[in-house]
């Protein structure tokens, strides 16, 4: 799995920034999805909101938005938002995008969650 290239903590205008990385291929599957919808004033953006059988649940959405707080990075020009209250439950986060026989849709590896619920669609 290779990741796009992202390091450090700030941006090159200094602006604070998030620990989630995006693989080359969900960052490519993101772009693709703005670019179909025509929309190039959004960003990608992820947050962590309580419900689900485990307590938190993972959201991704697009977001014409930017929040007072936010933290983001770009891969390869896809403009990523964390809101700082979400930035610690998804640090060091991996997305990726698989397209399989079995499954088809972004994952999220997380070394920050202690657990998930059968089903998979929350964590704690």
């Amino acid at each position: 799995m290779t990741t796009a290239e992202q390091s450090g903590a700030q941006t090159e205008t200094g602006a604070d920034t998030h620990g989630v990385v995006l693989t080359d291929t969900a960052a490519a599957k993101a772009k693709a999805l703005l670019e179909q919808e025509g929309r190039d004033d959004m960003h990608l953006r992820i947050a962590v909101q309580p419900g689900g059988c485990a307590g938190l649940r993972y959201q991704l959405f697009f977001d014409e938005r930017t929040l007072d707080g936010d933290l983001f990075r770009d891969f390869g020009g896809l403009k990523v938002a964390v809101d700082r209250m979400s930035a610690p439950y998804v640090d060091n986060a991996v997305i990726d995008f698989v397209d399989s026989i079995e499954k088809q849709g972004f994952t999220i590896e997380n070394p920050n969650a202690g657990g998930s619920c059968a089903c998979g669609d929350s964590f704690n």
